[in-house]
This record gives C-alpha cells, sequence and structure tokens, in this order.
C-alpha cells in the first residue's frame, strides 16, 4: 500500500517526467548603432533607406559583407555570435528611441516533433527578413505588439497603449524553412518559406531554427505619437544576417535544439 506521502512523491515525480520540455538557445544583444542603411534591400547604397537600429555586429554599414561581419565585435551575449541584426528605429514624438533589451531566442517550435530532430544550422552568410515594412494595414503584418507585465492588454498588429510601469514590447518571427541553395534571393525573402501544418514544403525542405525577434523599449502610454521609421507599427519587421562561428551554431543546434532542450545564452542547458 502507497502512504499518501509516498504518492505525493511519486505524483511529483510523474509531473517532473511531463514537465513542457523547450527547444530553445538565445541571444541577448544591445543597442549597437543607428543609421539609415540596409545591406540585404540596399547593399552598397549608403542614406538610401529609412533609419535602422543595428544590434550584434557593431560594423554593420551599407557595404556589409560576412567577411566584415566576422572580422568585427558584436554586442551580444553570447560575443561568439557576429550577426548582425536590424529593425526600423522606433520615434516617439519625433524622437528616437532604442529598445531597452533587444532578445533573439532561436527555437525548435513551429514544425512537427519529427522534424525538430531534422533542424540543421543557418549556413553563414544566410540572410533573413521578416515583417513587411510596406503593409497598408494591420491584416498585412506579422508582427505583434504588446506590453511588458501588462497581461490584461491585448497583443496587436500596430501599437498598443500600455500601461504606466510598463514597457512595449515587439514580437516577431522569422521564416524556418530553407530552400537549400540560396543565402539570399532577389525578392529578400525567396529562399525562405513558413511552415505548413508542421512541415516545411517541398521547395524549402530545410528546416532551420526559428529566430525570434522580441524588443522591449521603455515606453508606455498613448501610442498615438510612436512611430517606426517604415511607419506605423504593423509595418514593423526585422532583418538577419548570420554571422555565427559554424561550430558553434552546430554546436547549440545538437545540443539544444534538436533534442529540445532549453539552454541560456551559453549554449548549455538551463
Amino acid at each position: 500500500m502507497i502512504t499518501s506521502t509516498a504518492a505525493t512523491a511519486a505524483e511529483e515525480a510523474d509531473a517532473g517526467t511531463r514537465a513542457v520540455r523547450v527547444a530553445e538557445f538565445v541571444a541577448e544583444c544591445e543597442f549597437s548603432h543607428r543609421a539609415p542603411d540596409d545591406p540585404i534591400v540596399f547593399p552598397g547604397l549608403p542614406g538610401a533607406s529609412h533609419s535602422h537600429s543595428f544590434f550584434g555586429s557593431t560594423v554593420t554599414d551599407a557595404y556589409t559583407n560576412l567577411g566584415d561581419l566576422l572580422a568585427g565585435d558584436s554586442t551580444c551575449e553570447p560575443s561568439v555570435d557576429l550577426s548582425s541584426y536590424w529593425v526600423p528605429t522606433l520615434f516617439v514624438d519625433g524622437e528616437p528611441v532604442e529598445p531597452q533589451s533587444a532578445t533573439f531566442y532561436y527555437l525548435g517550435e513551429g514544425v512537427n516533433q519529427d522534424v525538430v530532430g531534422q533542424i540543421q544550422p543557418f549556413p553563414q552568410g544566410l540572410k533573413l527578413v521578416a515583417g513587411n515594412a510596406l503593409a497598408s494595414g494591420p491584416e498585412e503584418s506579422s508582427a505583434r505588439w504588446s506590453c511588458l507585465h501588462a497581461g490584461h492588454v491585448n497583443p496587436s498588429k500596430d501599437f498598443v497603449n500600455c500601461p504606466s510601469g510598463t514597457a512595449l514590447e515587439s514580437y516577431l518571427d522569422f521564416p524556418q524553412c530553407w530552400n537549400g541553395r540560396d543565402l539570399e534571393s532577389s525578392d529578400f525573402t525567396s529562399h525562405m518559406a513558413y511552415p505548413v501544418a508542421g512541415e516545411c514544403p517541398a521547395t524549402h525542405p530545410v528546416a532551420v531554427p526559428k529566430l525570434r525577434q522580441v524588443l522591449r523599449y521603455p515606453v508606455s502610454g498613448d501610442p498615438s505619437g510612436f512611430e517606426l521609421a517604415s511607419g506605423p507599427g504593423y509595418t514593423m519587421h526585422g532583418d538577419f544576417f548570420n554571422a555565427w562561428p559554424e561550430d558553434e551554431l552546430e554546436r547549440r543546434v545538437r545540443d539544444c535544439i534538436n533534442p529540445v532542450i532549453k539552454c541560456g545564452t551559453d549554449g548549455v542547458p538551463s
């Protein structure tokens, strides 16, 4: 006969084995610099873009190539992540405001469980774009806005009114299915695709980690004075130029993503 104490212990142990598992590692990257440049959309054309806020690589400009990133420095933790990340600058009442934190999650979610173990690292030099800088309305947006520490505020594809003491948040997921050939494409997106019903389409058969961009801005209140350099909140977008060391990214995918383990910035199970 099992005593109540023993039964409770057994139930707790069983609950532990049934705990939700997360395939994840992260990069926490501080703001680096701001410039009207975009080496993916307007390569070699300084000043041709709207204002972007850059994270990670400290050397990114209109002329940046993979070699520049690999030879540069990074604001990220871990510092081995030499990648460049950038987003349209947020303006509040006409003044630029940078995020108080920028977290880039590398996730195994979005694809079926049997696919997670087959996820491969990004090829070095891969360029990704997510969101829609030219969106004419919220229905054309894939970004989400919400408030940190304000669970009663419903997420929206446009700016939200965050209560005092909270922070404005932006979430954006990048595509995670690669065509297996091209590091970029003429329209900036067609070499990548999103999964359909948890599977990568036959045209884009290589599953890579889902990159999730999470930005937290030190602003709250009436969003009528908020504007992105690209326009309204629903034009939020993000760019990623991969410059992770190949062996380090491979290790993190192997040790964190494929076995569905939650890791920190050091790529070690947390």
